[in-house]
């Protein structure tokens, strides 16, 4: 992986809520944003990767050739890859093993999505997406949603491990105390232990708080080849290490308080040949706050069950704690484009380690940054996709 791609353009769509805007549009405008960022431009990108968000309620039409055409892209390489979450994280992975088959030398990533203006709400859509899924006859009697699936590995990891929600709240706090630096975020109240716990249950036993915001909005990403990197006058953001799991209910016999991060994680540290404990910064997807404890333990921050302490007393927050994490304000409080974070998550560590986040967040001498997306849910069937991400 050592130095064979680059990410060099970055853009998060400002929006929030997108009521005149369609989503093509979204699209094009997160694309131009990243190319201009890199000081490229359209004609310069000969490869577009994209999944499901790019044929939203109003974009019909073919997919990614609708996109492609739309964008005016003249490409030699295309990669739809789905794994909901996780599929942008995935993209840049993807992207540097095609620069590095001298399949492209610029790749366009791009995520947009306008569900609250579609009237979306957090958790409200069944996870088995009508009676064609080859689950839907097992689980929709049973009325799965986004919110009771990961109320269960709540529940599950404070039966097991002595977890609280006193500990899980710690994680929106960090989160609230990054998002008051960040003029886009959704939410920018700092908040305390106290407010999380008490604010209304959703799924027992996680709390509003507890749950991420629905936005509309998007981002996008440019992937380069070593030779255009040095061309352009930006940091060099070198992709060292990826890794990716998929994980499944297996009949049945599922850890509910174990995510796909166990394998996705040491994965991508063993290509790039550094350990937790090497990591300045860390992005990690949190549609709610017991998916950023679970992941945290199982790539390797700390010990099965001690996440609980871990996360604790501000061990999160720039500045205060030992690991920060999520200094955009995440999912949680920034942003959360079409339900799917892991956009968003590379882009603020590409701005840490491009010393480009706000000054009040900015991990001192940040050089090495751990990015992880998941895409599906925690006590269902997902995939867990990680990236180290190096400033040379």
């Amino acid at each position: 992986m050592t130095s064979r791609a680059y990410i060099s353009g970055i853009y998060e769509h400002p929006t929030r809520k997108a009521d005149d805007k369609s989503l093509a549009q979204l699209h094009a405008e997160v694309a131009r944003g990243a190319l201009a960022d890199a000081g490229l431009t359209m004609a310069d990108v000969d490869a577009y990767y994209c999944a499901g968000d790019v044929a939203g309620w109003d974009m019909p039409g073919t997919g990614p050739f609708s996109m492609i055409d739309y964008l005016g892209l003249n490409i030699r390489h295309l990669d739809t890859t789905e794994s909901w979450g996780s599929s942008y994280i995935n993209h840049v992975s993807a992207a540097a093993d095609a620069i590095a088959a001298g399949r492209c030398q610029v790749a366009l990533i791009t995520l947009a999505g306008r569900p609250r203006a579609e009237g979306a709400a957090t958790g409200t859509a069944p996870r088995a997406r009508g009676f064609s899924a080859a689950e839907a006859q097992f689980e929709l009697p049973y009325g799965p949603v986004v919110t009771n699936l990961y109320g269960l590995s709540a529940m599950r990891h404070m039966h097991e491990f002595g977890t609280t929600s006193e500990q899980l709240a710690w994680i929106k706090v960090a989160a609230s105390h990054h998002a008051q630096h960040n003029p886009h975020a959704m939410l920018r109240d700092v908040v305390t232990v106290e407010d999380v716990v008490n604010s209304p249950m959703i799924a027992d036993p996680l709390h509003r708080m507890d749950c991420c915001v629905v936005s509309d909005g998007g981002g996008a990403l440019i992937v380069v080849s070593p030779e255009v990197a040095r061309t352009l006058n930006k940091p060099m953001v070198a992709i060292r290490g990826s890794g990716y799991s998929p994980q499944t209910t297996q009949g049945g016999w599922i850890d509910l308080t174990k995510s796909g991060a166990v394998i996705s994680g040491p994965r991508a540290f063993a290509e790039a040949g550094v350990a937790p404990a090497d990591i300045k910064y860390a992005s990690i997807y949190d549609s709610f706050t017991i998916t950023v404890l679970i992941q945290l333990e199982d790539l390797g921050f700390c010990a099965k069950g001690e996440g609980g302490r871990f996360v604790s007393d501000g061990r999160l927050i720039a500045g205060q704690g030992g690991l920060p994490v999520n200094t955009d304000g995440g999912g949680l409080c920034n942003n959360h484009p079409s339900n799917r974070g892991g956009m968003t998550k590379v882009i603020e560590a590409v701005r840490q380690l491009r010393r480009q986040a706000h000054p009040k967040v900015q991990v001192d001498n940040c050089d090495l940054a751990l990015v992880h997306g998941t895409g599906g849910a925690l006590a269902g069937r997902h995939g867990s996709a990680t990236l180290i991400l190096e400033r040379e």
